[in-house]
């Protein structure tokens, strides 16, 4: 924390403009040593650019403009300084070596974020929430970042801290000064505050699913016997024309992936060949290739030829979307449907049944019952990492909850609420250990 970072904060490559950024106690003496203008940096306005050129061991790098933040209002809460150049890759890099000359340090992944956390620019959902805004793909997961590097998941959390902490200060009040006569909190009115908290608990877990979709996408796998219209959906869910569709059975030999957006939501779509025993070899190698993509995949969309309503249609997957496709070229679609209440009727030919299609795939990948579509998305999206300092915290609510119901002693209960205030509080930071921050903050990019 007193060493003085540096780093590129620009992508690597030719550009017109890339950004060297510099934080530490030493960030502006440091180029107080390398800028030459008008004006020397020590003497520089905090938040105005000033134009000049760097210069070390006497040869010019570059012309430049260069940038102070002063803390602690900068981005990190120290001192930054911000070099931008020309985005030649050679310049930049003489740029890097010079402020490295002068004393400063390869900054790690992250560390710029990291340090802003550890001077409480922001709590440690904030922080995880810069990477997802820079690693979004969508619309629906720029929407979640934005929100949460707002701090709205974090005010969340303090709601939940909140109560727990009001059971908790009680309880320990009750035990530490016993001639108060505090009342204890015994009975329907702590039950309702437990219960109150695991309300919310529950709320936040509900989301992980949506979370785990928006930030790593699904991968969704179509197949089905030979031409019953895998392709023709392929092309649908994509929106162009991606796989060669024909009349001729087993013209797909081969997996064929491509990414899509499905209702603001990231998923890897693949097209299979058709499943059919086969004495060609190659086509033998794709029904096997199709059968490991479904073995492998979050969800299976099996496609079956809505014409053919006497075939005996066998499982593929477990848990699979059962799909009738061509139904524009049936006149007994009740009487399908009476027979396969679960499956959905959809003409590629059309574009009848793609909207529920659409909407059947993401209620899917989610876990949600209800409507999940981009024109109201969530905007609570938890990961991985609070999925499970949550899910501590409600093991050990629900453990307090039956030990309240079997008028177990108050000390038991307290100690699984402080336990459970424990877990939500690592969720922001508040208890955290160096493990913990090096996990987050590894996976960010160097410069951020």
């Amino acid at each position: 924390m007193n060493d003085t970072i540096t780093a590129i904060a620009t992508p690597p490559g030719s550009g017109a403009i890339a950004v060297l950024r510099i934080s530490g106690p030493e960030a502006i003496p440091l180029v107080d040593q390398l800028f030459q203008g008008n004006t020397r940096p020590s003497l520089m306005e905090s938040r105005r650019s000033y134009c000049g050129t760097i210069v070390h061991e006497e040869h010019l790098l570059d012309e430049v403009l260069l940038t102070i933040f002063r803390a602690p209002k900068s981005y990190t809460g120290e001192d930054v300084v911000e070099i931008s150049g020309h985005g030649g890759a050679l310049i930049v890099a003489r740029l890097l070596e010079a402020t490295l000359s002068k004393g400063a340090r390869l900054a790690r992944p992250g560390e710029f974020t990291q340090r802003a956390y550890l001077h409480g620019k922001m709590d440690l959902t904030q922080a995880e929430a810069v990477m997802d805004l820079i690693s979004a793909q969508t619309r629906h997961a720029q929407r979640i970042a934005l929100a949460q590097r707002s701090g709205r998941l974090g005010q969340e959390i303090e709601k939940i801290k909140c109560e727990l902490l009001t059971m908790v200060a009680h309880l320990e009040a009750f035990f530490d000064f016993p001639d108060e006569d505090i009342n204890p909190e015994e009975g329907a009115l702590l039950r309702t505050r437990m219960e109150s908290s695991r309300h919310h608990l529950v709320q936040l877990l509900d989301t992980a699913e949506e979370g785990r979709l928006v930030r790593e996408g699904a991968s969704l796998v179509l197949c089905g016997s030979p031409n019953v219209g895998k392709s023709s959906l392929f092309n649908k869910l994509l929106e162009m024309e991606r796989a060669i569709v024909s009349p001729t059975a087993g013209t797909t030999r081969d997996t064929i992936e491509e990414m899509t957006t499905l209702g603001g939501f990231p998923f890897r779509v693949i097209d299979t060949a058709g499943i059919r025993l086969t004495e060609d070899l190659i086509e033998r190698e794709g029904v096997a290739r199709a059968q490991r993509a479904v073995n492998n995949a979050d969800d299976v969309l099996h496609l079956v030829d809505a014409r053919d309503i006497n075939q005996i249609i066998e499982p593929i997957s477990k848990n699979e979307l059962l799909i009738f496709n061509k139904v524009d070229l049936i006149a007994n679609r009740d009487s399908l449907q009476k027979k396969f209440p679960s499956a959905l009727m959809i003409s590629c030919m059309t574009g009848e049944g793609m909207e529920t299609l659409i909407t059947t795939i993401i209620k899917r990948a989610t876990g949600k019952k209800e409507e999940c579509r981009e024109a109201t998305p969530s905007l609570l999206a938890i990961n991985a990492r609070h999925q499970a300092c949550l899910s501590r915290a409600l093991h050990s609510i629900d453990k307090a909850i039956v030990l309240e119901s079997m008028r177990e002693p108050l000390e038991l209960l307290s100690i699984e609420l402080h336990d459970a205030l424990e877990a939500v509080g690592e969720v922001t930071g508040e208890v955290d250990s160096e493990e913990i921050l090096g996990t987050i903050f590894s996976t960010f990019c160097i410069g951020k």
